[in-house]
């Protein structure tokens, strides 16, 4: 499934499988909002699989956000699938309830 990103009431809301070939696309996207914005709320809940690139890119990002005081929300413990991969890589951390 071919990536897709849609702008859901200000919750970017990330579709279908994030991966090595795609990530750099989404990384690009996402460090310009974050020049642009003090806080960026991105949803992993209806992604079908990521992989450990990803995960590390969106570590990344959430990492920089910190450092440049801006609020990065990255939704997605309700995804099992997803919150398992980020356990796995001791990243779980930075996952967010989809309450606000």
């Amino acid at each position: 499934m071919a990536l897709q990103i849609t702008n859901n009431s200000g919750v970017f809301e990330i579709i279908g499988d994030l991966n090595s070939q795609n990530v750099i696309s989404l990384y690009d996207h996402f460090d310009k909002l974050l020049d642009r914005s003090k806080i960026v709320t991105l949803s992993l809940n209806n992604l079908s699989d990521i992989d450990k690139t990803a995960i590390s890119a969106i570590a990344s990002l959430y990492k920089k956000a910190m450092s440049h005081n801006k609020v990065l929300f990255i939704i997605g413990q309700e995804n099992s699938k997803i919150s398992e991969q980020f356990q796995t890589e001791r990243l779980s951390y930075i996952l967010q309830r989809d309450v606000l």
